[in-house]
């Protein structure tokens, strides 16, 4: 699975002499929503700008890791590196990520956002210049999930001068890390970047009788080219980007026995679970200035993604290669039955205990594992009209959007069939291709918003309204790689969301937010199933001085439905595809921000950093028992989503080095709606810690400690069995600046 990190060097070394020419003309209006942290907080709602210096704390490459700092975000763990996260913000569910509008450069990145949103592809937080995250009215410019909100990765712009970076750095695991660019902005007008990031890594787990790995190897390209000459109102500029990655992750977890004797272990049946992806992006920007107060922007952008997740999914204890009993004994079940210790379909439990250890052979044609081949597309053009007007003491910044887009997925996925030997997995049957899945999901879609931020006196008002028009069609066929018809289904969907924002100014000091909007998530083409819609509201205030800035937020999402849709990550026993109505909910929640500094001595400060949320969500109707929440009763919490969370940040900043210490704690959450026995996980507090020596004006010198305590909690049960935070992981680091 590896690549090496010489071969990395030379590509790096290739692309940097090969630099093709740009120059960064005012695209950051086109690729951040903010673009500064200071522009967010001026923002009518709760938005958070993480920029590069805040980033350069701990160099962390995992996206998890850097978005505990926002409040209202929630995630449920999985794999420990972020490579495909679950993130939550304000109560919508978590899981991969589908119910937040998610974006790189301000266009749409997750492989179908629309027909297939689960983020199954996340940008490379290693080669990222920032992070934004928006909430409250201001998300209705970001759809077409704006319940929540919208999280969008800002990658590294083109430089003003010629300048480059290196980062090199090594931690436990054998993992390793390689980042670099170099670009420049000529005189003429034209301006380049170059970037590579090579990430990789052995894993923290362990699987029974196998030398397999279980960590991953992702390699990142990413070309900037850009036309802006000083005195046009002409610019343009292309990015091509292009991410390979291969990691032997697994869906199977653990029983809660076994977790407690070795928490990073992994069955033996997960040895040849393994995940192979492709990833390429081109976006085409072009921006007119018509004058001095009004600009266009046009962007194409095409997203390509390819996958095959080869994984494990069940067993049929009498080996009769029959779909329905891999159903019938599926992981989430095995380990369910291992939790209770009782049998399953007259296996018992000790039985069940034995197989999985690798004890006890297995029947022909009796491990279940499938190719999940999938192929994705997701294209559009977004056009922009912004103008700035100020029309006596009113001041205008209007912004009119129009986004054309068309999204698909494409599963053609084969299941084979094992059988355990020995404790090793030996194949039966390849299977036909098409046996575990063969349809095609599309959507297409037009948004329209309008949104104007109105400024006069001490007050801003940010009236907002959306537009969104979507056609769904799923196609179903029948096994076999010619792909006769079986069946189709289609959902249409037209929605208009109003917003409005306001900001009133008490004085230097003290501001007022407040704000309501109309949040959506698109339907699926599942038939009978409702948009899932909630009315948005938020009141709260900032205060800032040269010494203390703090935020806090109340927001309450009331939603007529909650949607529930059914994926195999969800680890729920249910048809892949299928959608559940969960009628209405309520979530409702408080977030708060701190930021100051305690002290200064000898040259030396002490900022201290704290972020609180609060968030208490459940279900306002009964739900007859459904595979995907389980048995929901008036009063429920929505599953994975914590009630308390925060993390505190201390540091010490001194001329050339700097230290910081990094708590995070997360309440033990509900898995499902129910509750019940081993459906909930540990509340947990995790610790950080990280250091950076300026060794010289172009030379920095890192080291940073992830899980200082090296806490071992279930922090996941989806999607089968117990999961694990990663180990105790020690990492040293340098970058080169020039």
């Amino acid at each position: 699975m590896k690549k090496s990190i010489l071969a990395s060097t030379l590509s790096l070394v290739l692309l940097t002499n090969s630099a093709f020419a740009h120059s960064p003309k005012a695209a950051d209006e086109t690729v951040t929503i903010y673009g500064s942290a200071s522009k967010a907080q001026a923002a009518t709602g709760s938005a958070q700008y993480i920029d590069e210096d805040e980033l350069a704390k701990f160099v962390y490459s995992d996206i998890q890791r850097v978005i505990r700092q926002v409040p209202g975000v929630s995630i449920q763990v999985e794999d420990g590196y972020g490579l495909r996260p679950n993130i939550s913000i304000r109560g919508v569910a978590t899981e991969r990520s589908g119910r937040i509008t998610l974006l790189e450069d301000n266009v749409l990145i997750a492989p179908a956002p629309y027909s297939a949103p689960s983020a199954y592809y996340f940008p490379t937080m290693g080669r990222m210049s920032a992070v934004e995250v928006v909430k409250g009215p201001a998300a209705i410019t970001q759809g077409p999930y704006t319940i929540g909100g919208a999280l969008n990765m800002v990658s590294t712009p083109i430089p003003a001068t010629q300048s480059g970076q290196i980062t090199l750095e090594a931690a436990q695991d054998a993992t390793y890390r390689l980042h670099g660019n170099f670009g420049d902005n000529l005189d003429n007008g034209f301006g380049y970047l170059v970037e590579a990031h090579q990430w990789q890594s052995d894993g923290f787990q362990e699987i029974d009788r196998s030398d397999t790995h279980t960590g991953l190897d992702v390699t990142d390209f990413t070309v900037k080219l850009a036309y802006a000459p000083t005195n046009s109102a002409h610019s343009v500029e292309l990015k091509l980007q292009q991410t390979e990655q291969d990691s032997d992750q697994s869906y199977l977890g653990l029983s809660d026995a076994d977790f407690e004797q070795n928490s990073t272990r992994r069955y033996g049946m997960s040895a040849l679970d393994n995940i192979t992806t492709e990833h390429s992006q081109v976006i085409l920007r072009y921006g007119y200035e018509i004058n001095a107060s009004l600009n266009f922007s046009a962007t194409a952008y095409n997203n390509q993604h390819e996958r095959n997740w080869f994984k494990t999914g069940g067993v049929d204890f009498d080996g009769s290669d029959n779909a329905q009993d891999f159903s019938n004994n599926s992981w989430s079940k095995v380990i369910a039955a291992l939790n209770s210790n009782e049998g399953l379909n007259g296996i018992s439990a000790s039985e069940l205990q034995g197989i999985m250890d690798g004890d006890i052979d297995t029947p022909v044609g009796s491990v279940n594992l499938t190719a999940n081949a999938r192929e994705y597309f997701s294209r559009g053009i977004q056009l922009g009209l912004h103008w700035d007007q100020t029309i006596g003491d009113t001041k205008h910044q209007l912004e009119v959007g129009l986004r054309l887009h068309a999204d698909e997925e494409d599963r053609l996925q084969r299941r084979s069939t094992y059988q355990q030997v020995n404790g090793q997995l030996q194949l039966n049957d390849l299977g036909e291709l098409g046996n575990a899945g063969n349809r095609v999901q599309e959507a297409q879609a037009l948004a329209l918003h309008v949104y104007d931020r109105i400024e006069f006196g001490n007050w801003v008002l940010t009236p907002g309204l959306r537009f969104e028009d979507i056609e769904q069609k799923r196609t179903r066929y029948n096994d076999g790689a010619n792909r006769t018809f079986r069946d189709d289904r289609q959902n249409d969907t037209q929605v208009v969301l109003p917003g409005l924002g306001a900001l009133y100014k008490v004085n230097a000091s003290w501001t007022l937010v407040a704000g309501a909007h109309k949040g959506f998530t698109a339907p699926s083409n599942s038939p009978g199933v409702r948009e899932e819609e909630a009315i948005n509201y938020e009141l709260g205030f900032r205060y800032a001085n040269n010494a203390l800035n703090a935020e806090a937020i109340y927001f309450l999402s009331d939603y007529d439905n909650l949607l529930g849709e059914c994926t195999a990550s969800s680890g729920s026993d249910c048809e892949i595809g299928d959608a559940f109505n969960g009628d209405a909910a309520s979530v409702q929640g408080i977030e708060f921000i701190l930021k100051t500094e305690l002290a200064e001595f000898n040259g030396v400060s002490v900022p201290l950093d704290i972020t609180y949320t609060y968030i208490h969500s459940e279900f306002d109707t009964d739900i007859a028992d459904t595979a995907f929440f389980g048995d929901v009763s008036a009063g429920d919490a929505i599953p994975y989503i914590p009630e308390n969370q925060g993390q505190i940040s201390l540091g010490l900043e001194a001329d050339n080095w700097s230290a910081y210490i990094n708590g995070v704690y997360i309440d033990q959450v509900c898995v499902k709606a129910s509750c019940g026995d081993y459906e909930q996980t540990d509340g947990s507090f995790t610790v950080d810690i990280s250091g950076n020596y300026q060794l010289s004006l172009n030379l920095k010198l890192f080291v940073r400690i992830e899980n200082l305590t090296d806490e071992q909690d279930i922090v996941s049960r989806q999607p089968y069995g117990a999961r694990p935070n990663k180990t105790r992981t020690a990492s040293v680091g340098m970058q080169y600046r020039f």
